[in-house]
C-alpha cells in the first residue's frame, strides 16, 4: 500500500517532463523566429549583436506583404463561409437520420480532410482546369471550401448528438413546421459548433499553402508569398512576416475559444 503513493509521484513527474519537453518542442521554434525578427543584421542567427524594430515596422510599410495579407484574409473569409454553410446543411441531414447510403455520403464527405495535401492539389487543378477555372482567387476559394467541409460536419454533428430531441419535439406539438424548429431551436443551438468550426477554417485556410500554391493565378496568398521570399534565402524579414501572421491567428483562436466556452455555459 506505501508502494502506491510513491509510484503515482513518479508517474506524474513522468508525465511533466513529457509534457514540459513537448512544450519546449513547440515553443522554442516560435520563441527563437520572434526574437530572429529583431536583429539588425540581413541574416538570421547568433550572435546578435544588435538590435532594432525595423524589420517589423516594415511589415506594415510594405504594401506588396499588406495586399497579401489581405488577400489570404479575403480568401479564408468567403471559403469559410461556403464550407460553414454547406457543411451544417450535411450535418443535419446525416445526424440522427437513417437512410440508405447515409455512410457512403459520410465517407465521401470526410474524404476531402484524409487525402495528402499534394494529391489533393494536383487533383484540383486538373479539375479545374477540365472545367475552365482559371488559376486565381476563384479556384483557391473553391478547393479551400471543399478541403473544410468534413471539419464542419464533424464539429456539428457531434454538437447535434447533444440537441434534447424533447425541445424538437415539442416545437412539433406546438404546431412548428421542421424549417420553424430548425430555425428557432436547432440553429441557435448550433451556433457555438459553427462559430468554432468556423474559425478553425478560417485559420486552416489562411494557413494553407499547397493548395493555394498550384490553383494561384499572378497574387500570391501569404504562405505561397513567404515560401518565395525563402528561395532567396533566409533574413529577418521573413521572420517578421511569420511573427505578425502567428500573433494574428492566435489571436483570432484565443477569443473564439473564450466567446465559444461562455457561448456553451450560456446555452
Amino acid at each position: 500500500m506505501n508502494d502506491r503513493p510513491e509510484l503515482f509521484r513518479g508517474n506524474r513527474i513522468f508525465l511533466s517532463c513529457i509534457y514540459w519537453a513537448f512544450v519546449l518542442y513547440v515553443f522554442v521554434p516560435l520563441i527563437l523566429m520572434i526574437i530572429m525578427g529583431f536583429k539588425d543584421s540581413k541574416f538570421i542567427g547568433f550572435p546578435i549583436r544588435s538590435w532594432t524594430l525595423d524589420w517589423y515596422t516594415g511589415v506594415f510599410a510594405n504594401a506588396e506583404v499588406l495586399s497579401t495579407f489581405g488577400y489570404s484574409i479575403a480568401i479564408a473569409v468567403l471559403s469559410t463561409l461556403i464550407s460553414v454553410m454547406v457543411g451544417t446543411w450535411i450535418a443535419v441531414l446525416l445526424e440522427g437520420r437513417k437512410f440508405i447510403g447515409r455512410s457512403v455520403m459520410f465517407g465521401m464527405t470526410v474524404l476531402p480532410a484524409l487525402v495528402p495535401g499534394i494529391i489533393s492539389a494536383i487533383a484540383f487543378r486538373i479539375y479545374a482546369r477540365y472545367l475552365g477555372i482559371e488559376p486565381g482567387m476563384g479556384a483557391i476559394v473553391w478547393a479551400h471550401a471543399v478541403h473544410n467541409v468534413p471539419f464542419v460536419v464533424l464539429v456539428v454533428m457531434a454538437r447535434l448528438s447533444t440537441l434534447p430531441k424533447s425541445q424538437i419535439e415539442a416545437a412539433r406539438d406546438l404546431g412548428a413546421d421542421p424549417l420553424v424548429t430548425f430555425i428557432r431551436i436547432t440553429l441557435p443551438y448550433l451556433v457555438p459548433a459553427i462559430l468554432g468550426a468556423s474559425i478553425f477554417c478560417l485559420l486552416l485556410s489562411f494557413d494553407d499553402f499547397v493548395r493555394s500554391f498550384f490553383l494561384g493565378g499572378y497574387e500570391p496568398t501569404l504562405p505561397v508569398l513567404i515560401f518565395a521570399k525563402l528561395r532567396s534565402g533566409m533574413s529577418p524579414e521573413i521572420n517578421a512576416i511569420a511573427t505578425v501572421a502567428l500573433i494574428l491567428t492566435a489571436a483570432i483562436g484565443i477569443w473564439a475559444e473564450r466567446f465559444t466556452r461562455r457561448m456553451n455555459k450560456e446555452s
